[in-house]
């Protein structure tokens, strides 16, 4: 009986780990106008990847204290295949400004492409450096 639950167990957790999805994880930003970047903790809000800042920057690599830590800057975000991410929102704290975006993992997931639109202006948001 122990036997068949534990095998049981050992099987979910596999198969639970297999079906992460591979964008969940700590991301460093692009720096931004400023120079400044941040991590960002990315993780499933439902059935959507979300995104939370947990740490920011300077461009020198300084921890700097801001009132945006503990805010969503992804939200909404669907896997849509191919290591492809659209239909969410990218919050800039740098504009202050909510864009439509999309994502992509790039350099074997070791990067995340990111891209953001207000109408017809997109904004390349770089390529985010996986931390975790």
């Amino acid at each position: 009986m122990y036997r068949q639950l534990t095998t049981a167990l050992c099987t979910l957790t596999f198969v639970a780990s297999a079906m992460a999805d591979p964008a969940l994880g700590t991301w460093q930003t692009a720096p931004d106008d400023n120079g400044n970047y941040g991590h960002i903790l990315v993780g499933m809000c439902g059935d959507s990847l979300c995104g939370e800042l947990v740490q920011s920057f300077s461009s020198d690599g300084e921890v700097l204290e801001s009132e945006n830590i503990g805010r969503n800057i992804i939200w909404d975000m669907k896997a849509r295949g191919n290591d492809r991410y659209d239909g969410g929102k990218i919050w800039s704290p740098d504009r202050d400004k909510t864009y439509t975006s999309k994502m992509e993992l790039v350099d074997s997931g070791k990067g995340l492409a990111v891209e953001g639109c207000i109408l017809f202006i997109c904004r390349d948001g770089g390529t985010w450096k996986r931390i975790e």
